[in-house]
């Protein structure tokens, strides 16, 4: 059994004219977490929305846990946070993730929310409020919790840590440990340099569509001779 939980080999997607993802190749070995920096407008999200199959590649192929992504049931082990979550305003924080586990096949246990929650810090009476009535940190708070309960096998997390306070954030980097250390796979993206650096096994750097880097963040660093990752980004971007 191939030890990659995701694998991408020479992705292109362009839209109209405008390349958006060049010849990508990238491994995502089962287990790990796996950070994806760049700019904004690096092709990051276009490379998950082909991944997901929300964008359909213009050249190569996509595997998850061995399969092509468009197989069916290929994306049943994912669970996906997009960078702009907004549940449907017209449900509680209750009926949301009723629906979502719904969705992957799973039972909902109300005792079993409320833990996910306060392991976020959003109170358990959220469950009772209407999603429009929500912040903003706590809205990506509660699709963080609708990905954990998930229990899949593989996350997908496009900037979660957006919209966080500084100990909501703090929280979730336990929470991203502890599914590291259950053998599951994370593949984030992020504009924090130190996050990546501090999570992450491995990490890819995307800049105008293609991959300039990607190892360890103290191999970036070495290969750059940076005392840095964000000096180490630079260099390789420049």
């Amino acid at each position: 059994m191939s030890d990659a939980a995701l694998r991408f080999v020479h992705v292109g997607k362009s839209y109209g004219s405008a390349p958006a993802c060049r010849d990508v190749c990238l491994e995502v070995r089962r287990g790990e977490c796996f950070g994806l920096t760049g700019e904004n407008g690096a092709g990051k999200t276009t490379l998950l929305k082909c991944l997901l199959d929300l964008a359909e590649p213009d050249a190569g192929t996509i595997e998850i846990l061995g399969r092509g992504h468009r197989a069916p049931g290929a994306r049943a082990q994912i669970a996906f946070l997009p960078e702009r979550f907004t549940p449907p305003y017209y449900l509680s924080g209750r009926d949301f993730l009723r629906c979502m586990l719904a969705l992957h096949r799973m039972p909902y246990d109300e005792a079993g929310a409320v833990r996910t929650l306060d392991a976020l810090e959003l109170p358990a009476a959220a469950l009772g409020r209407l999603a429009r009535t929500y912040s903003k940190g706590m809205t990506q708070k509660l699709g963080l919790a609708a990905c954990l309960l998930s229990n899949k096998d593989i996350l997908i997390l496009d900037e979660p840590m957006g919209g966080l306070d500084p100990k909501a954030h703090a929280l979730l980097k336990r929470e991203l440990r502890g599914l590291r250390s259950a053998g599951r796979t994370v593949l984030l993206t992020s504009h924090a340099l130190p996050d990546i650096e501090e999570l992450c096994d491995r990490m890819a750097i995307l800049h105008e569509g293609r991959v300039r880097f990607a190892g360890t963040p103290a191999e970036l660093r070495r290969a750059f001779n940076a005392s840095s990752l964000e000096e180490a980004f630079l260099s390789c971007i420049g």
